[in-house]
């Protein structure tokens, strides 16, 4: 079984070319350059020294602004053809950086301002100018594999320094204890509702959603249009998004027909999950309780001086008040590579990654004592409790599941089938759980399947037309 369902290859390879032609022309238009320096300078004032090339993230494209000062500010501007919803990304993300910035001691850019389309050069889309965060290298470098290159998928240096990575860890956890304090009464995304007051306002934009329209041609109006008032109602909405995905993704979604019976069925038996109140653990996590989660949080967004102490925490774009279970399991990060890009599957990631959660357990544990000591963090906030409890019960890989559906085949029938529906046989536990589905789920499969194969006869971009709109549309 594969490890993760592939990418539609067409809309890829349409994303890419609407984002490299963008950048090429960005690159050699020497007006829209100057016309970027005078924006910065416009909501920065100093003198300027240099505006450097840019610096092209996987959904953002930044250039710095040196002054003869000696500091430095950033301009970014989404990339068309990486980010499907721009405008929308932005303003989620500079509430996120100020609340953050109000509420705790986490390292964040400083925001200067954000700017509409409208207010940007032609072609740019909207903005965000922040102060420069100097730094000397990020978390996920400090703790990379030596040897790989850049084109290496990171993962965790297997032989690292045993105190190096506590006191990594050590930072890492602290940050995630400061953001399970921010408590919410609803799932969604913050807005400055005034000076100083945020609100839980907006749908929940996350970067999976993002990724299910550019990557999975998921129409828009499928997603989310509303917060949400339970974590039920948001994991019901997660298990519709599943098999959303699979009916409309139109092409790679599926090998044969038996792939796509055994993708239906694992969606079908998600969602009857999710109806039976089975993936939630509300006796643990009250639905009044919501925690402010970002999808992007992950140690190359951690930047580090030269003593490899945390300086900035950048890159909130998809954060938003979550399910308390999410933040409740531990982070997938602690290995830097996800389970289903794992070299050795999943199945070998758990053993690598079981053996380093205790250690960043500990540290966890340790970090709350020291907080708790100093007023800073009450008992009923300790996080390490309710992330050992997450991955010794599998909690971990139900919210993984959930928010991940690229991956979700391979979690569903690896870690959730047989814990929730008995033993059964890896390759065939699909035609076991069929007498699980009534007459019309079953007859629904088979209409699937006969679609799906029809599909696969020709490979046709099924974008909408907001993401078929070339570069010079796109504003």
């Amino acid at each position: 079984m594969k490890t993760r369902m592939h990418f539609d290859d067409v809309a890829w390879e349409e994303s890419e070319r609407i984002t490299d032609s963008w950048v090429e022309w960005l690159l050699a238009d020497e007006d829209t350059l100057r016309a970027i320096g005078h924006l910065i300078l416009k909501h920065r004032s100093g003198v300027p020294e240099e505006l450097g090339d840019p610096k092209a993230g996987y959904f953002n494209i930044s250039f710095r602004m040196k002054y003869l000062d000696g500091s430095s500010v950033i301009i970014r501007f989404p990339k068309p053809g990486a980010t499907m919803f721009p405008e929308e990304k932005i303003r989620n993300e500079v509430a996120a950086i100020r609340y953050i910035q109000k509420h705790t001691s986490i390292p964040v850019p400083s925001i200067l301002y954000c700017g509409t389309a409208e207010e940007s050069p032609p072609r740019m889309g909207p903005f965000i100018i922040m102060e420069y965060i100097e730094h000397e290298t990020n978390m996920s470098r400090a703790l990379n594999m030596p040897g790989l290159g850049i084109e290496d998928r990171p993962r965790l240096d297997p032989n690292i320094d045993i105190e190096k990575l506590k006191m990594l860890y050590g930072q890492l956890a602290e940050i995630l204890l400061q953001l399970n304090k921010l408590s919410f009464p609803r799932i969604g995304s913050l807005e400055q509702v005034n000076n100083g007051t945020y609100e839980v306002t907006q749908r929940p934009l996350s970067i999976h959603m993002n990724e299910l329209v550019r990557l999975g041609t998921l129409s828009r109006s499928s997603l989310p249009r509303g917060t949400f008032e339970s974590a039920s109602s948001y994991f019901d909405a997660l298990a519709d998004l599943h098999m959303e995905h699979l009916t409309h993704q139109r092409n790679d979604a599926i090998d044969s027909a038996t792939d796509c019976r055994r993708k239906y069925v694992a969606r079908q038996l998600f969602r009857k999950l999710s109806s039976d109140r089975q993936l939630t653990a509300s006796a643990r996590h009250p639905d009044s309780s919501f925690k402010l989660w970002c999808d992007d949080l992950r140690p190359s967004n951690v930047l580090l001086n030269a003593d490899l102490q945390v300086v900035g925490v950048i890159d909130w774009e998809f954060t938003y008040a979550a399910p308390a279970e999410f933040s409740a399991a531990p982070p997938w990060w602690l290995l830097l590579e996800q389970p289903e890009y794992w070299p050795g599957g999943i199945n070998e990631w758990t053993k690598v990654y079981d053996y380093r959660l205790k250690s960043f357990l500990k540290v966890l544990s340790k970090r709350e004592e020291i907080l708790i000591e100093s007023g800073r963090l009450s008992e009923e906030q300790r996080l390490s409790g309710h992330m050992r409890e997450s991955w010794r019960s599998g909690d971990f890989w139900v919210s993984y599941a959930a928010r991940k559906n690229f991956a979700f085949d391979a979690i569903f029938w690896q870690k959730l089938d047989e814990r929730f529906f008995g033993p059964g046989t890896l390759d065939e536990s699909w035609k076991e759980r069929l007498k699980l589905l009534d007459d019309n789920q079953k007859q629904d499969m088979e209409s699937l399947v006969e679609k799906k194969l029809k599909e696969m006869e020709s490979w046709v971009l099924a974008w909408e037309p907001d993401e078929q709109s070339e570069p010079s549309l796109q504003v």
